[in-house]
């Protein structure tokens, strides 16, 4: 009995150091994660895949890696954009790992140096691009802050996923001085469609009446709709229109009624002119003879007295 005894306690005791033992050497490495051991300091090329992992006691030490992606948001950064434009902006990044052992050997804390490296990249950045860039041409802008971080990160075993632009603050003066823009580029396009308005109206008013003046009865015909669209309103008072052809008619009589006056009148005037130039004519002749005849006896009765003394 004793040595029966003696054997189960050494199994027992070898069963609770066999417990021990197992639950010292195993871990679990979950699915979004992979896991670098590290024996006796050294690193070990092999990298865990999820599930149970075995280490030795006391001289294997696992470190878990999260191989997610990551979303990291840049603090904003105030900067001079190319056209001297005070602005802040700030942007997220989004990475994962590819490379565990890197990203655990290679660089102390891999989220902090990427957070450093995008807030530098953001800075440099918005010094080489221009305002309307920022605010609707950010792509180009995304890209080249991938690239910007991809660069140093490929060192570290992270791979930049994407870089987005998040916001840009403006100054309230700058806000103003856009809103003013804006506005008047809103107006300048509502006068442009008015102006076009109008000129296409125009067109279209210039042709009909084109087609009416040359068409007198589709001119009737509108006459009567308009007409009859006035009468069908019940108003007490009808205005009907005077016919422009008859107007043309009157001023056509009045104006060769007056031409014709005209020449009766100057006819009469000339008449009047030729039988008072007659009368002048007539009245000078009669002056002529009578101071002929005067002549006549005054040399006649010098005569009678030249020829007394000879008597």
């Amino acid at each position: 009995m004793v040595v029966l005894d003696a054997v189960l306690g050494a199994l027992a005791g070898l069963a609770a150091l066999g417990g021990a033992w197992a639950a010292l050497s195993m871990r679990v490495v979950q699915q979004w994660q992979r896991g670098v051991v590290f024996r006796f300091g050294r690193v070990r090329e092999e990298v865990r895949s999820p599930g149970m992992v075995f280490l030795v006691p006391a001289v294997d030490r696992l470190r878990r890696v999260n191989v997610q992606i990551v979303t990291m948001p840049i603090p904003a950064q105030e900067g001079i954009t190319r056209d001297n434009v005070t602005v802040r902006v700030d942007a997220v990044v989004y990475f994962k790992v590819v490379d565990p052992v890197r990203a655990t050997v290679t660089v102390q804390d891999y989220q902090f140096a990427i957070s450093q490296v995008a807030q530098t990249s953001l800075r440099s950045i918005i010094g080489k691009s221009e305002l309307d860039d920022l605010l609707a041409n950010r792509e180009p802008i995304n890209q080249g802050l991938e690239l910007m971080l991809d660069s140093p990160a490929l060192g570290w075993g992270i791979q930049i996923d994407r870089v987005e632009i998040k916001d840009v603050a403006l100054p309230e003066s700058m806000k103003r001085s856009m809103a003013r823009q804006a506005e008047a580029d809103r107006e300048r396009r509502a006068r442009i469609i008015t102006a076009d308005g109008e000129y296409q109206a125009s067109k279209q008013l210039s042709e009909a009446a084109r087609i009416m003046s040359s068409t007198p009865a589709a001119l009737q015909l509108r006459l009567l709709q308009t007409v009859v669209e006035v009468a069908a309103e019940k108003n007490s008072t009808l205005v009907l229109p005077f016919p422009v052809e008859l107007l043309r008619f009157l001023d056509t009589a009045t104006t060769n009624q007056a031409g014709e006056v005209a020449a009766s009148f100057a006819k009469a005037v000339a008449a009047a002119g030729t039988m008072g130039a007659l009368g002048t004519a007539g009245a000078a002749a009669g002056d002529g003879s009578a101071a002929g005849a005067g002549t006549s006896a005054k040399n006649g009765g010098a005569a009678v007295k030249e020829r007394r003394p000879h008597e």
